[in-house]
């Protein structure tokens, strides 16, 4: 019968097999890196990273948990990366806030992060590349739409390369007891995805908007009866205690994230397009919209409507669809589509996030 010793050495052989073909493998990666310097590409492949942990995924028998291998491949991509070239990520909000781990999920934490303010910030720090790439919330499955985000592909010519989809579980950060509690801090989104919780357990309590979940943690360390809504992370990294955890009203709770840069996305066969445009105000105008891409059966996950702002009740429209500009029928639409617009603009076409996080 095998001895607890017997295992460990097992373990210890397979250890040093890992070793040695991370060691191989970062060798491989630093000429890939050679030869794209060389040719003048881009380092980080948004469409190549994501390919390589759906096939790891699907290579797995599932002793290992998937989201944990996920997030191993993910570090050893960030790892190998970093040797090539390190990027420079910014992300909206200060540390702890959902973004910033939606950042670490996309891009490992081999890589230099930049906090930002607002969504205007990140948008101007890739304009101006003084960052590689921004990560910024696009909507929730519960709150909706991030309309700042929208505004922002009216004002900046940049591309989205890559989406993040994040299960979101909130949480009451406090210092007191729960009755103890006078006042609760946090952004708009946590209040709207936790409204029944508040009523029910905190129907006395003074609810008060920031900017973000962090600045709402901030102010709950130095409020008397204070407390906040935020995540698992921020409770750690200030050290205040979890009275509530998952309060959000809907359990499948979930935020899409967007990266943005500046270079477009290769294929792989699961993608989506974003576009933006202006139709011509005339009857049927939304019909001749949908037209192209009913009758090519291409599926539209979503359609949102913003002001121009240049001119009273002139629109513009954001689609998402199903699919990559390079295939074919999309091409045909979107050709199609140019014939009933005053403008149209491809905001990218970039692989589907399939794997939750969170």
């Amino acid at each position: 019968m095998a001895t607890l010793q017997d295992f460990r050495r097992k373990i210890d052989q397979i250890d040093g097999q890992i070793v040695r073909l991370l060691d191989r493998r970062a060798q491989l990666a630093r000429q890939i890196g050679e030869k794209k310097s060389k040719r003048q590409l881009e380092f980080f492949d948004a469409a190549r990273q994501k390919t390589i942990v759906n096939k790891v995924l699907k290579m797995s028998q599932g002793r290992f948990p998937k989201a944990g291998l996920a997030n191993v491949f993910t570090e050893i991509m960030s790892a190998c990366l970093a040797m090539e070239q390190p990027l420079r990520v910014g992300y909206f909000g200060p540390r702890a806030t959902f973004t910033q781990l939606a950042a670490i999920s996309e891009f490992g934490s081999s890589v230099n992060f930049v906090s930002y303010k607002t969504i205007r910030d990140i948008f101007l720090a890739v304009d101006r590349e003084w960052i590689n790439y921004g990560v910024v919330p696009i909507e929730n499955s519960t709150g909706g739409i991030v309309h700042h985000t929208l505004d922002m592909f009216l004002e900046y010519d940049l591309r989205i390369t890559s989406e993040v989809v994040m299960a979101i579980h909130q949480n009451l950060l406090s210092r007191h007891r729960l009755e103890q509690i006078s006042k609760v801090f946090s952004s708009p989104q946590p209040f709207a995805q936790c409204q029944i919780w508040l009523k029910e357990n905190l129907p006395n309590a003074t609810l008060k908007e920031v900017g973000t979940t962090v600045e709402g943690v901030q102010l709950a360390l130095k409020t008397k009866g204070g407390a906040a809504i935020a995540s698992e992370l921020a409770a750690k990294v200030y050290k205040l205690k979890i009275v509530a955890r998952a309060i959000e009203d809907v359990k499948d709770n979930r935020t899409r994230f967007l990266v943005i840069g500046k270079q477009s996305s290769q294929p792989t066969g699961n993608d989506k397009t974003s576009l933006m445009f202006s139709i011509k105000d005339r009857p049927g105008a939304l019909f001749s919209l949908l037209k192209p891409f009913a009758k090519r059966k291409i599926n539209l996950t979503k359609i949102e409507s913003r002001p121009t702002r240049r001119k009273a009740w002139e629109y513009v429209f954001f689609v998402d669809l199903m699919g990559h500009i390079q295939d074919p029928s999309v091409s045909d639409a979107v050709g199609e589509l140019e014939n009933h617009c005053l403008f149209i603009k491809i905001l990218g076409s970039y692989p589907c996030d399939v794997k939750v996080r969170g």
